[in-house]
């Protein structure tokens, strides 16, 4: 795929849950250095997106193609997508008694790395590996005590998703999604989460972050805002958008698209 060409695009997709089709016909097209923002209200079919696109074995697609750096990784199993460079950050994260973080983490990262060809498809020693975790740990701010924690066991809704940026930032993707980061976090939390995905956000990356409300999009800028509307983007715009809807709601887009779904 040359430098010109999208680095991810969703063309016509169909997807939905136990035979219930939940998005109709979903395109989105998002180039490296682009932070894409994903809003509307509950049942819109915002969730359903990230999990189709990162390969949820509970969720069907019926037509269309996700392509990411050119290929269509709706052929590929969920471990291949993460391998060639995409990441979901889950709304609600799974607890894993028994694993500590940095034991999945370095299973995490050297899988990536040999599917990768990074440094030769040669995974880390442990010594790279611990200073590669430190270097992370610092940039996010998070407390070294954190790697020796069973994955998301006990940990506050804040922890938990500044887990899920640690992951981001040690398997260093090109194509993140962050399914409503900010559920469930104060302003504080908000803020750090915020700030540590500011951190990691690179020029050869891409993001769309999926969320309910503007405030998130006052820490993480996106270029770009969407409005799903019954499994539809029914409406494009710059960060005025959200600005708009924090305003307005939904109604008035829902009356315009004559979405019947909220």
């Amino acid at each position: 795929m040359s430098d010109a060409s999208p680095l991810f695009v969703i063309e016509n997709l169909h997807a939905g849950i136990e035979g219930q089709e939940i998005l109709r016909g979903v395109n989105l097209t998002i180039n490296r250095g682009e932070i894409h923002a994903l809003m509307g209200p509950n049942g819109s079919g915002k969730s359903t997106l990230a999990y189709a696109v990162a390969g949820h074995p509970n969720y069907e697609v019926y037509e269309g193609r996700v392509l990411f750096k050119g290929e269509n990784v709706l052929e590929m199993g969920p471990d291949e997508r993460a391998q060639l460079g995409m990441f979901l950050a889950f709304q609600y994260p799974t607890a894993i008694p028994g694993v500590t973080m940095a034991n999945f983490l370095r299973l995490a990262v050297n899988s990536v790395r040999q599917a990768r060809g990074n440094g030769e498809g040669k995974p880390l020693t442990p010594r790279e590996f611990r200073r590669l975790l430190r270097e992370k740990m610092e940039l996010l701010r998070i407390d070294e005590s954190f790697a020796s924690r069973y994955l998301n066991e006990g940990f506050s809704g804040g922890e938990k998703k500044r887990a899920e940026i640690l992951q981001m930032a040690m398997l260093e993707p090109e194509f993140a999604i962050l399914d409503e980061t900010d559920s469930g976090l104060d302003i504080d939390a908000l803020r750090t989460v915020s700030e540590g995905v500011n951190s990691i956000f690179t020029p050869n990356m891409a993001m769309l972050l999926i969320t309910h409300y503007q405030r998130l999009l006052n820490y993480i800028k996106p270029h770009f805002v969407h409005v799903m509307l019954d499994g539809r983007i029914v409406e494009s715009g710059g960060p005025e958008l959200a600005e708009e809807l924090e305003q307005r709601g939904y109604d008035w887009l829902k009356e315009e698209s004559g979405a019947v779904g909220s």
